[in-house]
């Protein structure tokens, strides 16, 4: 069937007839004070039997009244909000931002009984270690979780932690170590790599701060340069990366990047 006719199905279904919708839609677009909330009787028929399109307002009202999921009524016209992770990798952020899209996606399948012989100490074949696979929702997950953790991704334009974390590379950000810690460290990786929010966006990078000031520094290998601003006004850290999940192919080298 058609998006149309799928939705004629599911009125009637219900029992409802179109004056009953229209009478709904008609509260709705009270209640939200938008009268694009409303379906008239023709413009609901158009849709049912003339392939109408209905805008997201109309959408969210036949959704409501009808007691479906909205993104299943999306799939209806070919939108699949699932598509839109892995749709994201076809776009080149320059910027680095926070990301909200992976915070309501439906469940998937995920490890739920790992091999008892399995030792994080050792290197493994991972689908070896898994005995049995679930379908878990994640906003179930989420429960597990320490809701301080926020997720963030490094735009293909920051080259700043250039080798260690890579453009492109999704960072995970513990927001309780937002307090700058100084200390010698033996090697790059001991040394705490903060998520900062400055005038001009975000940035992965490490901290020195001096009186009022924050140096942010990038790795002696990157093309970008150290940067001091004022802590707190020009500068704010947001939390101490924690995890990554990065790409090793498919990106460009710092000499060819734009404005290096």
């Amino acid at each position: 069937m058609t998006a149309g006719e799928t939705l004629r199905s599911l009125r009637e279904s219900l029992g409802l007839t179109i004056r009953d919708v229209e009478a709904a839609s008609l509260r709705l677009a009270t209640k939200y004070e938008n009268q694009e909330y409303s379906i008239s009787l023709s413009r609901l028929s158009d849709i049912e039997t003339k392939g109408i399109v209905p805008s997201i307002y109309k959408l969210y009202t036949l959704s409501a009244i009808y007691r479906r999921d909205f993104k299943e009524f999306l799939r209806l016209y070919g939108v699949d909000l699932q598509n839109c992770i892995g749709d994201m990798s076809l776009v080149e952020i320059p910027n680095s931002h926070q990301v909200s899209v992976l915070n309501n996606i439906d469940p998937y399948n995920v490890p739920v009984r790992i091999d008892p012989g399995f030792d994080l100490r050792n290197t493994g074949v991972l689908g070896r270690m898994i005995l049995k696979w679930g379908t878990v929702p994640l906003a179930f997950l989420a429960n597990f979780s320490d809701r301080r953790y926020t997720y963030a991704y490094v735009g293909t334009d920051d080259w700043t932690m250039y080798p260690l974390v890579l453009p492109g590379t999704f960072v995970q950000i513990d927001e309780a170590r937002s307090k700058v810690v100084e200390g010698l460290w033996r090697s790059e990786y001991e040394r705490p790599i903060y998520f900062v929010e400055t005038r001009e966006g975000f940035t992965c990078c490490w901290c020195e701060l001096s009186g009022s000031n924050i140096t942010l520094k990038p790795h002696p290998m990157s093309p970008t340069r150290t940067r001091i601003l004022r802590y707190g006004k020009d500068a704010e850290v947001i939390g101490q990366v924690v995890g990554i999940a990065m790409k090793l192919d498919d990106w460009t080298n710092p000499e060819n990047a734009r404005g290096v």
